[in-house]
């Protein structure tokens, strides 16, 4: 176990359950923000995703400003901007408003995919694949309107000049290492659903981190599904939403979150299917004990500097009782690490 201090966040899709409005999910959406602020998590992560009936956070700076502006110490950002759909003088201008609204509590995080199908994304912006291509110098673009010495360029993001909005690179593949890496920049990794190259990719980017003026060592953060409950078999019937969910991904066709059922045979039969096994490999589904032991497990393996936890629960309140439960796993963690 590595004895450093392991921080805990969160990462949000505002998951639009059966049954329930849109109002409704972005009220629980900082009602989870809230919770997760006294529970002691240090940022509340929102991602972009669109044309997905059970996502709610295809307007992301929108939510962010939400959730900022009802928490009063918990950072708010973007897990992530997928910078290909957006102009980076735009995206420096919005981070830049927020940044000044809410001081040292907004990150941007920046990812490369689209967020969406190929129609939708090319429906967002018609050269998307030049976009994503350009990935690393819209980064460059936007670094530069953040900078105090961008007032004297023809082009400017007033709003953004010297605002203190750290940057994070968003990946699933050995590529974004490379560039994090490279750049200097902290790594977040996308291991919730994307498990193939997780080892690899921190390999790389702790071997290739140069240090910049923003970061002096490598900063890796690693997704994970969590799922708590006061027992094995609870939690167990609450994950049956996450399968659902993705199977729905694998089938296309996408339903608002379901409500949990029983854990039968068929649910453990799809959990073993190739696909649906290989990208659900991260998930910790169980009791406190449970799930104590597999985040052990996993902090052993990868030496991440923080965990960003995504709970896909139907029910508001058992996804906070998830969240308390991990927050408390998370700080015996960090003091058994200590001793």
């Amino acid at each position: 176990m590595k004895s450093q201090h392991t921080a805990y966040s969160i990462l949000e899709l505002a998951l639009v359950s059966e049954g329930h409005s849109l109002k409704q999910t972005f009220n629980n959406s900082l009602k989870l923000a809230q919770k997760a602020e006294k529970f002691g998590y240090t940022r509340f992560w929102l991602a972009e995703h669109h044309n997905a009936v059970n996502i709610g956070s295809s307007a992301t700076t929108v939510l962010i400003g939400y959730v900022a502006e009802g928490t009063q110490t918990i950072r708010v950002g973007s897990g992530g901007i997928m910078l290909p759909n957006h102009s980076p003088l735009i995206v420096a201008e919005q981070f830049g408003t927020l940044g000044s609204l809410y001081p040292n509590r907004i990150d941007l995080g920046l990812g490369r995919a689209p967020g969406t199908d190929r129609e939708t994304a090319l429906a967002i912006r018609s050269d998307f694949m030049q976009a994503t291509h350009s990935f690393p110098k819209d980064i460059e673009d936007i670094q530069q309107y953040f900078s105090v010495d961008n007032a004297r360029s023809k082009i400017r993001a007033t709003v953004a000049e010297g605002v203190e909005v750290p940057i994070y690179i968003l990946g699933s593949s050995t590529d974004s290492a490379h560039l994090a890496a490279s750049k200097g920049l902290p790594y977040a990794f996308a291991s919730h659903f994307a498990t193939i190259h997780l080892e690899a990719a921190i390999a790389i980017y702790r071997e290739k981190f140069q240090p910049s003026d923003s970061l002096k060592a490598s900063y890796v953060m690693a997704g994970v599904n969590i799922i708590i409950a006061d027992t094995d078999e609870e939690a167990e019937s609450y994950s049956t939403s996450l399968i659902r969910m993705f199977l729905g991904i694998f089938t296309g066709k996408r339903e608002y979150m379901q409500p949990p059922t029983a854990m039968t045979q068929e649910f453990r039969e799809i959990m073993q299917h190739p696909q649906v096994h290989q990208m659900l490999k991260y998930s910790f589904v169980g009791s406190k004990a449970t799930v104590k032991a597999q985040v052990k497990d996993f902090l052993e393996k990868t030496k991440a500097d923080e965990l960003i936890a995504v709970t896909n629960i139907y029910d508001i309140n058992h996804r906070i009782r998830s969240y308390e439960l991990f927050a408390e796993i998370m700080d015996e963690l960090n003091a058994e690490a200590a001793v």
